[in-house]
């Protein structure tokens, strides 16, 4: 596989560097990193950016996130190694990545089990990481960067 372009984000350097302080300030929070990390991860699966997957994972795992949450993250719902409060997070990621996949793209039982576990300055940084994430995502796919080629 070869990427048709460099990642955009690349050729405009600028655009790099607001990207980049965009995820940082959403990172900043009180979201366990944890959560953060299996997020990005989720995100990335669903969209089929092997970057983001190979690259996520691996700062997930350097972070302390477990081998079997990690291989688990596609099959959160059915898996003992997630917390109510990830398994919130992890649905929320799934509407607001598959916004056009329903009517009511983040219907009021996802958004109510994310605000009953995490306040409003979590749930901004939630949907911060998820729309990030789907930037970059977007970036990879389209271009077709390759996973492991930094």
């Amino acid at each position: 596989m070869q990427a048709r372009m460099q990642n955009p984000a690349m050729v405009l350097p600028a655009a790099m560097t607001a990207i980049q302080e965009l995820d940082r300030a959403a990172k900043s929070g009180t979201v366990p990193r944890e959560t953060l990390d299996l997020v990005h991860l989720r995100a990335s699966q669903i969209n089929g950016c092997s970057v983001c997957v190979d690259s996520g994972s691996r700062h997930a795992q350097k972070a302390g996130v477990s081998t079997e949450r990690l291989f688990a993250a596609a099959a959160w719902r059915e898996s003992p190694h997630f917390t109510d409060a990830e398994r919130a997070a992890l649905a929320l990621t799934e509407a607001v990545t598959r916004l056009a996949d329903r009517p009511d793209p983040v219907p009021d039982d996802v958004w109510s089990a994310a605000a009953a576990h995490y306040d409003e300055e979590q749930l901004a940084s939630l949907l911060l990481v998820i729309a990030t994430t789907n930037l970059f995502n977007r970036l990879n796919a389209a271009t077709r960067q390759v996973a492991g080629v930094w």
